[in-house]
């Protein structure tokens, strides 16, 4: 939990993705789309992924009920969240308003 606030602290946009691994191994597109994410957004913003089943305390904490859930943090400060499938152009673009 720790790290997760280092991490969310960051004075540049953090996307992070939280999905399952168990749901991960099934779709080829969501590991497309933030590869093209993270590769639009270079060192403008972070891209992570988080697995809930690893990390359960963290999901739990934060609530996270369906995969994927997206969240987009500035700051320490959650910006915007989304359950469910995004395209990368949607991602992307909700990220540059926190540029």
């Amino acid at each position: 939990m720790a790290k997760f606030g280092e991490l969310i602290s960051s004075d540049i946009p953090v996307l992070i993705d939280f999905y399952a691994e168990w749901e991960e191994e099934n779709s080829e597109d969501l590991q497309d789309v933030l590869r093209d994410v993270a590769a639009a957004l270079g060192d403008s913003a972070k891209v992570i992924k988080i697995d809930i089943d690893k990390n359960e305390t963290l999901a739990n904490a934060l609530r996270i009920k369906g995969n994927p859930t997206f969240i987009i943090y500035k700051d320490g400060e959650m910006k915007w969240r989304q359950t469910g499938s995004q395209d990368a152009n949607t991602l992307i673009g909700l990220v540059q308003q926190y540029l």
